[in-house]
This record gives C-alpha cells, sequence and structure tokens, in this order.
C-alpha cells in the first residue's frame, strides 16, 4: 500500500527487472491446459480489468487459453487462498495487491507471505480522494476541516478490512487526526457505484476508477496519493504539492502456489514478463489507466517482503495490526 520500500527503490527494482534477458523457458508437456488466473474481488474492479487484460495477451503468446475466475468474500482472502491452496501444477495462479500483505495484520487465519510463490510484478495503481460534486467541498483542506468540526460526518466508500481503498482510508485517518464513517464494499466496482449513486461521499480508490466521473463533472478527483501527478489526471495535484506527506495505493502482481515445479515456474514467468514487457500490451494497459511497470519473480518478491518492512510500522500506529504483531 505505501511505496517507500526501504533500501531498494522502486527505479532501481525495474531497472533490474528490464537488465534481465527474457529467454523463452520450456517446460515439458506445460502447458496442455487452460491456464486460470484467480481474481480474489469482484468482477469490473481493477484486480478484475488488469487480470483480464493479462489474460487476453498473454493467451496470444502461450499455446492454451488463460482465463480468470473470480473467488471473491472475507475480503479478498478467499480468492488468495483458493490460489495459494490450488494444486501446484502451475495451471492454477493468483493476482495479488497490497491488501494480501495488510491482510496478514488484520486477520490471523489469512494466508502468510511465504505461503506464495511471487511470478510477475504487475505495476503500482496509485490511490486518491474523491468526493462527490454536490459534497460542497472543493480541497483536502476542506475535506479535513469538516472532520475535524464533525467527526464521522463524511461518509467514505472503500473495500472491506484488509482491501487497499480500506488502508489508505484509515491511514489517512491516522496521518490527519481525523475519523470519517467507512462503509465497506466488496472490492472497487460496488464503491464506484455507491459515490455515483449518492450512497457515499466521497472515496479513496484508484485514480483510474473514477477518472471518467471526474472529467464528466460528476466526481472531483481532489489529490493524488503519488510521488508525482497521474497521467490520467495531470490537473489534480498530488498530497505532496499540497503539502501533505502522504504516498499510498495498491499494487499488483501475479503469484503460483508454492510448490509448481521449476521449469514451469520459468515458463509462467517468461510468458507474464515477455507480454508485459510488449509496448502494445503496455499502450492497451496504460488506454485502461494501469501503469505497468513489468519486474520478474526474484525483484518481485523483494518488493512484496520490502513493501511488509514498510507498511507494518504504519498499520501498527493506525491501530490497523491486529493479528501476527512483530
Amino acid at each position: 500500500m505505501v511505496w517507500h520500500i526501504g533500501r531498494k527503490s522502486i527505479q532501481t527494482l525495474f531497472a533490474a527487472s528490464f537488465a534481465l534477458a527474457l529467454t523463452p523457458a520450456i517446460a515439458e508437456d506445460f502447458p496442455a491446459e487452460p491456464i486460470t488466473i484467480i481474481v480474489n474481488w469482484p468482477a469490473g474492479g481493477g484486480q478484475d480489468t488488469s487480470a483480464r487484460l493479462i489474460a487476453e495477451w498473454a493467451s496470444k503468446k502461450a499455446d492454451v487459453p488463460i482465463v480468470v475466475s473470480n473467488v471473491t468474500g472475507a475480503g479478498g482472502a478467499n480468492g488468495i487462498r483458493h490460489a495459494a491452496e490450488a494444486d501446484p501444477t502451475g495451471y492454477t495462479i493468483g493476482i495479488m495487491g497490497s491488501s494480501f500483505v495488510a491482510r496478514g495484520y488484520l486477520n490471523a487465519n489469512a494466508t502468510p507471505i511465504g505461503d506464495v510463490s511471487p511470478l510477475v510484478f504487475f505495476g503500482p495503481d496509485p490511490g486518491a480522494l474523491e468526493v462527490r460534486a454536490d459534497a460542497g467541498i472543493s480541497s483536502v483542506e476542506e475535506y479535513i476541516a469538516k472532520l475535524k468540526a464533525e467527526p464521522g460526518s463524511i461518509i467514505n466508500g472503500n473495500d472491506a478490512p484488509g482491501g487497499s481503498s480500506h488502508i489508505v482510508a484509515s491511514v489517512f485517518e491516522s496521518t490527519f487526526g481525523v475519523e470519517m464513517t467507512k462503509v465497506p464494499y466488496q472490492g472497487y466496482a460496488p464503491t464506484v457505484a455507491a459515490i455515483i449513486s449518492g450512497e457515499v461521499q466521497s472515496a479513496t480508490l484508484p485514480v483510474h476508477q473514477l477518472v471518467d466521473q471526474h472529467k464528466a463533472g460528476d466526481v472531483k478527483i481532489l489529490a493524488v496519493a503519488a510521488e508525482a501527478r497521474h497521467f490520467l489526471v495531470p490537473d489534480v495535484p498530488t498530497f505532496k504539492e499540497l503539502g501533505f506527506d502522504f504516498v499510498a495505493g495498491d499494487w499488483r502482481a501475479l503469484f503460483a502456489p508454492n510448490g509448481v515445479p521449476e521449469d514451469r515456474m520459468a515458463y509462467l514467468e517468461t510468458l507474464f514478463m515477455e507480454t508485459m514487457s510488449d509496448p502494445a500490451f503496455q499502450e492497451a494497459a496504460q488506454k485502461a489507466g494501469f501503469m505497468v511497470t513489468p519486474m520478474p519473480a526474484d525483484a518481485t518478491k523483494d518488493w512484496i517482503l520490502a513493501h511488509d518492512e514498510a507498511v507494518y510500522p504504519i498499520l501498527l500506529e493506525a491501530g490497523l495490526v491486529k493479528a501476527n504483531m512483530k
């Protein structure tokens, strides 16, 4: 969720990924049947959309179809567990986001980081603060001031506990010393529907989820929680530009259950690295609102572990660590 990852910068990891030669890996008799990507959130959200994009383009390079299956529930935990506990044949893999790391501190029964094998990093997905145009709030300062004057007076749409936008909202509260009324939804798509319908006044979703509504004037993106402005909304400042040290958001990576044979892991890693490094794929992903910064398995594992190290003290300070305290 938070992208400050300690000693290894994002630029260093990305450079390392592109420095690797994408040598084709051939696994004997693999694949011989369709490969399934398990998505742990409902259809229409960022996790689902990115997985379907990957599946569509990777299918063109693979010898078999690649399909997406949505296994939802428990704040995203069910889908992760389903993929992690699949037979380690390489035919069932999963896609994870930052909530995978956070969930381990919210739920003692969540899948541990060590129970999955990272394959390929897809990219970061900056968070943002959005409000309905009729909410009477036109700036981050006004949003904070209203909550300080009337705690809980703004109803915010976000994921269920453990989801990225719920973590972003919670860390926002901790950072700025305010209290929203957080309403949990099962993924990004229902949260988008909630702010459009007026069920909630604000949301803490990634930029691309509400960019169309922002451009139409129905929703106002107040600020982006990133180091630099988002290419989809260059008119919107970052929190840092406004004087607030708040950088947060989601990210995505493919993973396999532990125990998949090395030759099959190598095949899958190469397949998805080549897919995500394809300029045509990156153009399609950008049109869908995604930043694509592919990294191979080793660098992806480093990213996840560094993210865990960076996010834990923030979750602890926000009072979100309920299990596996370090």
